[in-house]
C-alpha cells in the first residue's frame, strides 16, 4: 500500500514538473516554521502524519512477535537489524510521500492562480485540467484510497496491541474492528453533517496535529527504555544513538509545547 501511494505521487510529480532548485531548498527548515503559527500548525501535522505514535507501538510489537531463537544473541541481533531496516524504510517512504504531496500542490496550484486550493476535493477536481490528463485525478484518488486503507489497518493493529498488551483487554476480532471503526467514523460523520466537506478537511489536519501531540508520550518512554542497560542488556542503544534520540525528542516535545502556547494565545486574542 505504501509503495502504491509512493508510485502514484511519483507519477503526479513527473506530470507537474516542479522546479528542482526551489524543491531542494524548500526541504531546509527555516525560522518561519516556529515564528508563524499557521506554518507551525501544518508542520506539526506533517510530523504526526509521517511518524504516527501508534506505529511506534506497532513496530515494537512486530519485533517481539518474530520467530527468533533467543538463546543465541546473534539471532536477536539479526532480527533487530532487519527491524531497523524495515522501520527506517517505512519512515523514509512516509517522509517522501508527504514531501511529494506538498511539492505537487506547489507545482500545480501556486503558479496557476489557484493558491486558494486547500482542500482534497478541490485538489482532485483541478488536478486533471491543470496537468492536462485525466490520469492525474485518478492517481490522486488511488493514492488516497491506499492511504486510507493503510492507516485503517495499522491503526486497528496498533489498537489491538495496546488493548491486549497494556490494558489486558481481549475481544473477538469482529467486535474490536466494529468498535474501532465506529470510534473513528463518528467524529467524521458529525463534522460532515455540521460543516460539510471543508470541515472534514480541517478535521483531517487537526487529527494529524493531535497525533503529533501524542507522539511525545510514545517517544519519551521509548528512548528511555532503550537507553537502559538493565532492560536491554547488550542491545542497549549506543551513546551517540541515545544522545541523538534525546535531541530529537526534546525538539518534538518543544515544538509541540510551543504549538500549544501559540494556539492558546490565538484563542485569547
Amino acid at each position: 500500500l505504501v509503495a502504491t501511494i509512493g508510485l502514484c505521487f511519483a507519477a503526479e510529480m513527473a506530470l507537474s514538473r516542479p522546479e528542482l532548485g526551489p524543491l531542494f531548498t524548500g526541504l531546509l527548515p527555516t525560522t518561519q516554521v516556529v515564528t508563524n503559527p499557521a506554518m507551525l500548525y501544518i508542520a506539526m501535522g506533517i510530523l504526526g502524519a509521517t511518524v504516527m505514535p501508534h506505529n511506534l507501538y506497532l513496530h515494537s510489537a512486530i519485533v517481539q512477535t518474530r520467530d527468533v531463537d533467543r538463546s543465541d544473541p546473534a539471532n536477536t541481533r539479526e532480527a533487530i537489524k532487519y527491524a531497523t531496516i524495515d522501520s527506517t524504510l517505512a519512515l523514509l517512504l512516509a517522509f517522501f510521500i508527504n514531501a511529494g504531496i506538498l511539492i505537487l500542490s506547489a507545482a500545480t496550484f501556486h503558479n496557476t492562480g489557484h493558491q486558494d486550493v486547500a482542500d482534497i476535493h478541490d485538489a482532485y477536481r483541478l488536478l486533471s485540467p491543470l496537468l492536462g490528463t485525466a490520469v492525474a485525478s485518478m492517481l490522486f484518488a488511488l493514492a488516497l484510497l491506499a492511504s486510507g486503507q493503510n492507516s485503517t489497518i495499522t491503526g486497528t493493529l496498533a489498537g489491538q496491541i495496546v488493548m491486549e498488551g497494556f490494558l489486558d483487554i481481549r475481544l473477538p476480532p469482529w467486535l474490536r474492528r466494529l468498535i474501532t471503526r465506529l470510534i473513528a467514523i463518528i467524529p467524521a460523520v458529525i463534522v460532515t453533517a455540521l460543516y460539510g466537506e471543508h470541515g472534514v478537511g480541517n478535521l483531517l489536519i487537526l487529527s494529524q496535529v493531535i497525533l503529533s501531540l501524542q507522539l511525545s508520550f510514545a517517544v519519551v518512554p521509548l528512548v528511555y527504555f532503550t537507553s537502559q542497560r538493565s532492560k536491554m542488556g547488550e542491545f542497549v542503544s549506543s551513546r551517540w544513538l541515545a544522545a541523538s534520540a534525546c535531541i530529537v525528542t526534546v525538539g518534538i516535545v518543544g515544538l509541540n509545547c510551543w504549538l500549544l502556547v501559540t494556539t492558546v494565545r490565538g484563542w485569547l486574542g
